[in-house]
């Protein structure tokens, strides 16, 4: 997700990050495999869905579980590196191969919950066939989810991208813009308070469910959840897979109640990825 970080997230990251450390710091390192399990997780709908497992499933499982969330898409990886927390549970592989690549970090999979599409919502159309000529989109700033915009409205013919363009696409790789689009990047988490501002905003499931959009409903593009590669997992620093509270929390993410949580607290917004 490229990091055009804009100073007041930083700010809240680095709050966030302290806050973090803090509590860590005392009962809950992830060391201690007889301590709390500290999970950093965007507030919608992955801590949701971990207060869900944490209120009804954690206790008969013998897991002490506990959940801080995060508002940006960089402190949970940091701090699961380096031990604040001893997992995370926000993102998809395409941004976790990038953010590796580029930190230095060695975060890992452990198992896949669900995916978030993909949208596009606009105040000011009702089709996205509707924008006008020269209409400006705002699209993630970061690297996965700017290439994952861009391939939405690739697929729905908005645009048309270079062939085999792959997760670093730009708008520099359009090579047909019929309505000659222009595109404005923003941090994913500004992205739903830019739709006044934009003609239309591409923006992820978490940031579009905080905003009181509906994916399912509201977005004027969607994306499809076949064969997606964008399924959100929990993750842990490498080494770390076989901490038994990780396997009981991945055990109890892919049961069948939090299977129907999902699917009834989202209507189709968030989908079950397993």
């Amino acid at each position: 997700m490229r990091n055009t970080t804009k100073t007041v997230t930083a700010v809240l990251a680095a709050g966030a990050l302290a806050l973090g450390v803090a509590a860590c710091g005392s009962s809950d390192s992830s060391d201690d495999k007889n301590g709390a399990l500290v999970v950093a997780a965007s507030p919608v709908p992955h801590a949701e869905i971990l207060n869900y497992v944490k209120d009804h499933l954690a206790k008969k499982a013998g897991l002490e579980l506990e959940v801080k969330e995060f508002t940006d898409y960089n402190t949970p990886n940091l701090s699961t590196q380096d031990g604040s927390v001893g997992a995370n549970y926000f993102q998809n592989q395409p941004f976790l191969d990038d953010f590796n690549k580029k930190k230095g970090t060695d975060i890992v999979p452990v198992v896949t919950v669900h995916l978030e599409p993909l949208g596009l919502y606009s105040h000011k159309v009702k089709k996205a066939g509707d924008l006008e000529k020269g209409a400006t989109v705002a699209v993630p700033s970061d690297t996965v989810n700017e290439a994952r915009a861009l391939k939405l409205l690739d697929a729905n013919g908005l645009i048309e991208l270079k062939s085999g363009v792959g997760n670093e696409a730009t708008p520099k790789d359009i090579v047909t813009n019929p309505k000659g689009l222009k595109f404005k990047e923003l941090e994913a988490a500004q992205l739903p308070r830019s739709l006044d501002d934009v003609d239309a905003a591409v923006i992820n499931g978490n940031y579009a469910i905080e905003a009181d959009l509906k994916p399912a409903k509201d977005a004027i593009l969607l994306e499809s959840p076949k064969n997606n590669p964008y399924a959100n997992f929990l993750a842990v620093k490498k080494g770390n897979e076989d901490d038994p509270r990780v396997k009981k929390l991945a055990k109890l993410l892919t049961s069948p109640q939090v299977k129907k949580f999902i699917e009834d607290q989202y209507q189709g917004s968030v989908l079950p990825s397993f």
